[in-house]
């Protein structure tokens, strides 16, 4: 929700891949070619497909794994370790106050429209966050006081304070660079600087990019590729059996990996992601203004238990919004420690012992079968819960994440580092607290010492306060054919990034 559910979906939501051959009108297998330029073709087969293909105006992770670093460039991007190095922006410097970021661009880029990307391009994408967009992340440019086209080529961001964050939210889909000729008809017609382009899309089916070959860096291997949707995870593994497609990224039905394992056919790796499957609150609510009944959820609920029913004990256990690839990770699954006795204690005393929740679940399948082991235990501690289906990411996306008309539901938050954007008065969580506002502020403006610190804080004060329940962070789990490569074992980023991926 990322923060968009569904990184929620995205995880967070929140992001599903396959290889197919051909474009999906197509519907034929890979053909020859060994190199750019010949006729490869790679589909990916995805759950959660995006609404629209406007991030400006939508949230949701599905968008920018598709597009970003495929259609869009931004002048930065992570590498797989989470490093910030350069995009369309060939080398920065920062001033000695940490306030003006100077920004040397490449000078060979053009839009899929013919227009040149120039520095003037990026001031207007930059200040377009401010006025045009309309998501939740818009606010991440706050911090901008002015950005100015020095030359054609040279960039200047003055900010109005030192912020840790600008420069790495940079390098997610905010950071995306747009031509001044070419936002019209962003939701069905994005038009950028990347290795690919939009060939068709498919509604309720697939999505074709196709290779730009009037791209400025290094061409991609596959001159097509169809992301494909699933929406049940056993389509999504047959698929690849029958050799519908080559790949399977963020396996969902991780319990039935053993027909890919017990093959020579096939590679799985795993790695790490930024998904963390929230238990969402409404904090906005009554019953979840008293902190009680936060913490008798989360410790009514075995969480160990959780992960090897719904997920075959696939993921890591967490205890806050924090995977353990970014710097101020700590394990946190002490804070609120399984015991259903202290639980219903605290939910008597609290006078909400028996109350009924409203637990409106996205229909993604991690969420879906999570949601019947969280009714389950539930209700073991007394509690009533009806659970809803909402169609993803529609329904669910106006229902809960616009409108919060719900108690609780279950999303995996997929965008880097996005404590502060998901737990905050005016998101979904609708989860107001002066001491974090605090931290999450000492943590953006100090060093690097004192953001780790401050964030340390931050995370532990969110689990102790219960804002949520943090259910388990997604794993990477990717089911591949032998011959291919650049696979990343980690996923975390918002991109899923395409420029990688060859045949042996």
């Amino acid at each position: 929700m990322k923060s968009y559910p569904t990184r929620a979906v995205a995880l967070l939501g929140a992001a599903l891949l396959t290889t197919a051959v051909a474009a999906c009108s197509a519907g034929s297998g890979t053909s020859g070619g060994s190199s750019p330029g010949g006729d490869q073709s790679l589909a990916i087969g995805l759950v959660a497909e995006p609404a629209s293909l406007d991030f400006t105006t939508t949230d949701g992770a599905a968008i920018p794994q598709a597009l970003l670093g495929n259609v869009y460039n931004g002048l930065v991007k992570q590498d797989e370790s989470g490093k910030i190095v350069p995009d369309l922006a060939k080398s920065w410097t920062v001033s000695p106050d940490r306030k003006t970021y100077t920004f040397e661009l490449v000078g060979n880029a053009m839009f899929t429209n013919g227009a040149t990307f120039t520095a003037a391009d990026a001031v207007f994408s930059i200040n377009r966050v401010k006025t045009a967009w309309t998501t939740s992340l818009k606010s991440v440019m706050d911090v901008v006081q002015e950005a100015k086209a020095v030359s054609p080529t040279q960039l200047q961001v003055t900010l109005t304070k030192p912020s840790n964050g600008w420069l790495f939210r940079m390098t997610t889909r905010v950071g995306a660079m747009f031509s001044q000729t070419g936002v019209d008809k962003l939701a069905s017609e994005p038009v950028g600087t990347g290795p690919y382009k939009l060939g068709n899309w498919k509604r309720g089916d697939s999505i074709v990019l196709q290779r730009n070959d009037a791209y400025w860096g290094t061409k991609p291997f596959f001159n097509q590729v169809t992301l494909k949707y699933f929406k049940d995870p056993t389509a999504l593994n047959n698929a690849l059996l029958t050799g519908t497609i080559n790949v399977v990224g963020t396996v969902q039905a991780p319990e039935a990996l053993t027909q890919f394992t017990s093959s020579d056919k096939y590679k799985v790796i795993e790695g790490t992601t930024n998904g963390e499957v929230v238990l969402s609150f409404n904090n906005s609510r009554p019953v979840f203004k008293d902190i009680r009944v936060r913490q008798a959820i989360r410790q009514a609920i075995d969480h160990k238990a959780l992960l090897d029913t719904c997920f075959a004990g696939r993921g890591k256990l967490i205890g806050s919004m924090v995977p353990p690839t970014d710097p101020w990770y700590e394990d946190l699954t002490s804070v609120a420690p399984y015991d259903k006795a202290k639980a219903t204690a605290e939910l008597k005393a609290a006078g909400a012992a028996g109350a009924t929740f409203r637990l409106r679940l996205p229909t993604l399948p991690y969420a879906t079968s999570c949601g019947q082991v969280v009714k389950s235990q539930l209700e073991q501690v007394g509690l009533k819960v009806t659970i809803d289906q909402l169609e993803f990411p529609a329904a669910w996306l106006t229902t809960v994440f616009k409108n919060a008309d719900y108690d609780m539901s279950i999303i995996a938050h997929v965008e880097p580092r996005d404590l502060g954007a998901v737990f905050n008065a005016k998101y979904y969580t609708r989860y107001d607290d002066p001491t974090l506002v605090g931290l999450l502020a000492a943590a953006d403006a100090g060093d690097e010492a004192a953001q780790t610190e401050n964030m340390k804080k931050a995370a532990r004060r969110i689990s102790e306060q219960a804002a949520a329940d943090w259910l388990y962070l997604i794993p990477n789990l990717v089911v591949a054919e032998k011959n291919l490569t650049g696979l990343p074992t980690n996923a975390i980023t918002e991109s899923f990034d395409l420029t990688r991926l060859a045949r042996s």
